[in-house]
């Protein structure tokens, strides 16, 4: 409870508040991660064949087929606690954003507003050259095509439609990115919820908060590589950890 009350005090005190979401907050709602969901008729593919620019190109039914089966067993999460009071810290403290490593929607549902996401959404698509622009959403409910032989056509120039995801090798969105850079470098109090710490850029941004003199608070059930910067670490999972953060906000006011 110490602990809990010193990351109040930290909070209340802070100019601006940034928070960094990784897999391990989705996991609580039961989506896996993207090596979890390489289970079944998935487990003999190595990432490289399914999430990469050049995977699509070579065989982009396989592709396509996977991210719909990714798709099939994240439709029925729901947010989590944790979704749900790191909406209410946003509730409390209008400045705050999150920047999220996660490519679900979880953070939208359960309230949160402007989220950055550094690695897309995988329930959108977008043309795969991005002919009108970067991205180039498709609706793909409003095409008609074989779904058996894998992706549509883009309505606009005919190139295959693909998840707007980043993938393995490619650049994360350059606007995105530098919003979550900006973030990090004015942020005098970072909350890493959930992540591994070990994904660049994303792992480098407590650092970037560390160097300008801020505080880095990390909620995770497991010590990673962010925990030897971090000034506090709150041990545990963000559904249980988080709400408790909440809850002492309320009684402190």
């Amino acid at each position: 409870m110490m602990t809990i009350q010193k990351c109040v005090d930290t909070l209340r005190s802070a100019k601006q508040i940034s928070i960094l979401t990784g897999a391990g907050v989705s996991k609580e709602s039961g989506i896996p991660t993207f090596r979890d969901a390489l289970d079944g008729l998935w487990a003999r593919f190595d990432p490289r064949q399914l999430a990469t620019p050049q995977a699509f190109q070579k065989d982009p039914k396989l592709v396509w087929d996977f991210y719909e089966y990714r798709r099939a067993l994240m439709r029925p999460a729901e947010p989590n606690a944790g979704h749900f009071a790191l909406a209410a810290l946003q509730r409390r403290f209008p400045t705050l954003r999150i920047i999220t490593q996660n490519v679900d929607d979880l953070h939208e549902r359960a309230g949160s507003d402007d989220v950055i996401r550094l690695h897309g959404n995988i329930a959108r698509n977008k043309c795969s050259a991005d002919c009108q622009g970067s991205p180039t959403r498709v609706d793909v409910s409003q095409l008609t095509w074989d779904k058996a032989s894998g992706p549509p056509p883009c309505p606009y120039c005919g190139r295959l439609v693909r998840p707007d995801v980043v993938w393995f090798g490619e650049m994360l969105p350059r606007d995105e990115l530098d919003r979550a850079l900006d973030l990090a470098r004015r942020s005098d109090v970072m909350l890493v919820v959930g992540t591994s710490g070990m994904v660049s850029p994303s792992a480098e941004m407590p650092y970037l908060v560390k160097d300008h003199g801020g505080v880095v608070i990390e909620v995770n059930p497991e010590t990673t590589p962010i925990t030897r910067i971090a000034t506090l670490h709150l041990q545990g999972a963000s559904g249980v950890v988080l709400p408790e953060v909440v809850a002492a906000l309320d009684t402190a006011q």
